[in-house]
């Protein structure tokens, strides 16, 4: 089992920025891929960012490139997502994840593991 906890979420007005963090415990955090997903109301959930087992290849969904980075530490099992030049459109509830694999995956429903999520509100 792998327990996931996700912090940093927020009011924040147009264009500024936040950085959330998921903390893991439970097993050998570095064994697994973590992504990042966001699920807006009345919209299903979506992927954001995702990270290789080691931290050297990072991939996102377009609305975001530039935008957001996703990073991990692995000595702290953690994973960061900073968030700058917010759009209201980035509003939802975050939720990171982890999937024990070699490959990059971006399909919600392939991941093992959940955090509870983290509110982002994006005021315009």
């Amino acid at each position: 089992q792998v327990q996931l906890v996700e912090s940093g979420g927020g009011l924040v007005q147009a264009g500024g920025s936040l950085r959330l963090s998921c903390a893991a415990s439970g097993r050998t955090f570095s064994d697994y891929i973590m992504g990042w997903f966001r699920q807006a109301p009345g919209k299903e959930r979506e992927f954001v960012a995702g990270i290789s087992r080691g931290g050297g290849s990072t991939y996102y969904t377009d609305s975001v490139k530039g935008r957001f980075t996703i990073s991990r530490d692995n000595a702290k099992n953690t994973v960061y997502l900073q968030m700058t030049s917010l759009k209201p459109e980035d509003k939802g509830i975050y939720y990171c994840a982890a999937k024990r694999s070699f490959l990059p995956v971006i399909d919600s429903e392939k991941y093992d593991y959940w955090g509870q999520g983290t509110q982002v509100t994006v005021s315009s």
